[in-house]
């Protein structure tokens, strides 16, 4: 599996068109990240947060978020003009691959710079479903992605459920997870799309607790705008798909409405 990942961290390199200079500016970036993460780690802040996360989840220095969004934007206004999406992009290679937990939180944080953003394109989707695929593995920096990043793919139209097809059944649980809740701020402000409904279908029937999370906050969020839809979907399921997902879907439902979506007994 390791060298799979360098083919894959090879060939994504080669298609952001960097100059040598840019990838050594981006490793020197790479190391004054470490350094400050290092320089800034505190045990409390590795209390404070950790118990927010299963133990395999949160490998981190300790470095409080505020000082992290901080460093950000010094480097973000220093290098301005001169680095562009696709040096922050392999940056996020670098930082993702070996980082610890804030490593990986600066490298998704620069590509979230509103700035950045106005150069996404489908290939910056591919790269990031590749960061997917093989780095992320938290809760935390799987929203982040989803609510801030792929979200804005969706507003933008730069990408449609087709390029998501192959995310539901993605080897990573974190990438199939990133399916339902990267519609969330979707529907939140343009409702219910009956075709993201049968879209998710497939990971009704997935085997990891992640996903069944994601989908029922989804089929909640979804609820709020449109209770009848959203109903009828989940009584089409409800005898076949995980608990967890009720258990989340039905969570603002009074206690008389939640009692119609138990699982029949045979």
């Amino acid at each position: 599996m390791p060298k799979l990942k360098e083919k894959v961290d090879l060939k994504c390199a080669n298609n952001l068109a960097l100059t040598k200079e840019q990838r050594i500016l981006s490793k020197i970036l790479r190391e004054e990240i470490k350094l400050f993460c290092e320089q800034n780690a505190k045990e409390v802040v590795i209390k404070k947060y950790s118990r927010y996360f299963k133990k395999n989840e949160y490998d981190a220095f300790g470095v409080e978020p505020t000082l992290i969004n901080s460093k950000v934007k010094e480097i973000l206004e220093k290098y301005k003009d001169e680095l562009k999406l696709n040096v922050f992009l392999y940056l996020g290679d670098l930082l993702l691959k070996d980082g610890r937990f804030e490593e990986k939180s600066f490298a998704l944080t620069f590509i979230d710079d509103k700035d950045l953003k106005k150069g996404y394109s489908i290939n910056t989707f591919k790269h990031i479903g590749n960061w997917l695929d093989n780095y992320i593995d938290n809760w935390a920096h799987d929203d982040f992605l989803c609510s801030r990043i792929i979200s804005y793919f969706i507003k933008e139209k730069i990408v449609d459920l087709k390029d998501f097809s192959n995310w539901r059944k993605a080897l990573s649980k974190w990438k199939r997870r990133a399916v339902p809740v990267s519609m969330i701020n979707y529907l939140k402000k343009y409702g219910v799309k009956p075709e993201y409904l049968t879209f998710i279908e497939p990971l009704m029937i997935d085997n990891e607790r992640v996903v069944h999370q994601g989908l029922g906050w989804f089929l909640r969020e979804a609820w709020k705008r449109d209770n009848d839809i959203i109903e009828s979907f989940l009584f089409k399921w409800n005898n076949i798909s995980p608990r967890l997902i009720f258990q989340y879907a039905t969570e603002k439902m009074d206690p008389e409405k939640k009692k119609l979506f138990k699982k029949e007994k045979y």
